[in-house]
């Protein structure tokens, strides 16, 4: 074999935004409901993306609810409700 023929696959990794992330994942969502009736889709989304916001917050700042209060620019009061909210406290 001749190595001199294989060419590396590109290293480019091109990430989607948040918010194209958000959009790809409403519209897969969309079409699982195949028109199908739907209600109180924000709470859904609310809890869904909330959970997963505040666990990774929490573990950034090695649980310290002051500085995850700040990184996301919520009082600590609201932060610890949240995280009660989501059995995270």
């Amino acid at each position: 074999m001749n190595s001199t023929n294989i060419t590396p696959a590109p290293s480019e990794h091109t990430a989607l935004t948040l918010k194209q992330n958000v959009e790809q994942a409403l519209t897969a969502y969309f079409a699982e409901l195949d028109g199908q009736h739907t209600t109180e889709l924000y709470d859904l989304f609310m809890q869904q993306v909330e959970a997963p916001l505040f666990t990774c917050v929490m573990q950034h700042t090695q649980d310290n609810q002051s500085k995850a209060a700040t990184l996301l620019g919520l009082n600590r009061g609201t932060l610890r409700k949240k995280l009660k909210q989501y059995d995270l406290l």
